[in-house]
């Protein structure tokens, strides 16, 4: 299969779960190149990394700056890959995307996810005003530099900087403008994943993902600021492997592989 929306690492046709991976504002898929290569995934895990449009190898076309739409877009991408579970994770606006993408699935195709792993996000229900996408671009690359996601190196560069500042704040715009619309909460198990210093999603915020399942809720705690996931790699990795061990045994119990 080919698609601009899905990059696959390391496919596996015999994956008994598929990982969609959804990247925070201003990112790639190639962030989670290295969970799909990990040695510490789950075997029979397939990851699949989302690319939004504007970006490496979809420079060339235009950003989209609605959160409705891109979820759109990538729940369609995914109806290829609908033949064995999936399980989404995202961080950051991921995040967000992913739970839009949840609902999708669950609302045209009657099939949620098998988990959903939202990480660095406060719960959609949790509204706070951003305005990080109005910020002049020195502004701009100032908080790029406190959150710690964007090397350094990138943002003292005029021309590296010229092509990132835009790309980021057309995802800031996405997920500042984004309003949840209340919903029946969903009922595959939620994890929740954050760092104990993160800025940008407190603790009561994060926890308040449990209102959005009648399913299980987990809650995972890692030391570091909001891109906590780049010090934890084996440790996210481990959460993720074990929640699909769990389900792979209950789908194994019920008979019922999704």
């Amino acid at each position: 299969m080919s698609d601009p929306w899905i990059r696959r690492f390391r496919p596996r046709p015999e994956a008994g779960v598929r990982l969609v991976c959804l990247p925070h504002a201003g990112g790639s898929a190639s962030y989670y190149h290295p969970l799909a290569q990990s040695p510490a995934l789950l075997p029979g895990t397939e990851v699949l990394a989302v690319q939004y449009p504007g970006r490496q190898d979809r420079r060339r076309e235009p950003l989209i700056d609605d959160v409705a739409r891109l979820a759109d877009l990538i729940t369609g991408a995914l109806a290829p890959f609908d033949d064995r579970p999936l399980a989404l994770f995202g961080h950051s606006m991921g995040a967000v995307l992913a739970y839009e993408v949840a609902q999708r699935l669950r609302d045209r195709t009657g099939q949620e996810p098998c988990r959903l792993f939202v990480s660095g996000r406060r719960a959609p229900s949790r509204f706070r005003r951003g305005t990080v996408h109005l910020l002049s671009d020195a502004e701009l690359a100032d908080e790029l530099r406190r959150a710690g996601g964007t090397d350094p190196v990138f943002l003292d560069d005029e021309e590296l900087r010229a092509e990132i500042l835009p790309v980021v704040r057309n995802d800031y715009r996405a997920v500042e403008l984004y309003r949840w619309t209340p919903s029946p909460p969903l009922t595959c198990p939620i994890t929740a994943l954050v760092g104990d210093r993160d800025p940008q999603a407190a603790p009561d915020d994060v926890e308040a993902w449990r209102e959005h399942t009648e399913g299980p809720f987990d809650h995972k705690v890692f030391s570091g600021g909001h891109f906590y996931l780049n010090t934890h790699q084996r440790g996210v990795t481990d959460v993720i492997s074990k929640a699909l061990l769990d389900h792979a045994r209950d789908a194994t119990t019920r008979g019922n592989p999704r």
